[in-house]
C-alpha cells in the first residue's frame, strides 16, 4: 500500500506564490503516476497536473499552464506543485494522488490541503 500527505496550503493574496508538498510512503515503488487534484466549494474535483514517477513526462491542466510547475524527487518520495501568479479562482482542497499503471484512474488520494486565494 501507499500512503500519501499533502502540505503547504495556506492563505494568500492574488499573485503570490505557494508551493504544495505530498510525501509517499509504503510500497511507493509501484507508482507509476503522480497528481495533483482540486476540489473548489460547490464543485466537482477537477485534474490540475501529472507527472511520471519513471521519466518526469507532465500533463497539465489548460486553466494552470504557465502558472504552477509539477515536479517530484524520488530520492524523497516526494511531490510538488509549485503555485505561481495565483488567483482567487485557484482557492481549493488541493489533493495528491497515485496510481501504479501508466492508464486509468488514480486509486490513492491524500487527505487534501486548503489553499485560499483573496483577491
Amino acid at each position: 500500500q501507499v500512503q500519501l500527505v499533502e502540505s503547504g496550503g495556506g492563505l494568500v493574496q492574488a499573485g503570490d506564490s505557494l508551493r504544495l508538498s505530498c510525501a509517499a510512503s509504503g510500497r511507493t515503488f509501484s507508482i507509476y503516476f503522480l497528481a495533483w487534484f482540486r476540489a473548489a466549494p460547490g464543485k466537482e474535483r477537477e485534474f490540475v497536473a501529472a507527472i511520471s514517477r519513471i521519466d518526469g513526462v507532465t500533463d497539465y491542466a489548460d486553466s494552470v499552464k504557465g502558472r504552477f510547475t509539477i515536479s517530484r524527487d524520488n530520492a524523497k518520495n516526494t511531490l510538488y506543485l509549485q503555485m505561481n501568479s495565483l488567483k482567487p479562482g485557484d482557492t481549493a482542497v488541493y489533493y495528491c494522488a497515485a496510481r501504479g499503471t501508466a492508464f486509468g484512474k488514480y486509486d490513492v488520494w491524500g487527505q487534501g490541503t486548503q489553499v485560499t486565494v483573496s483577491s
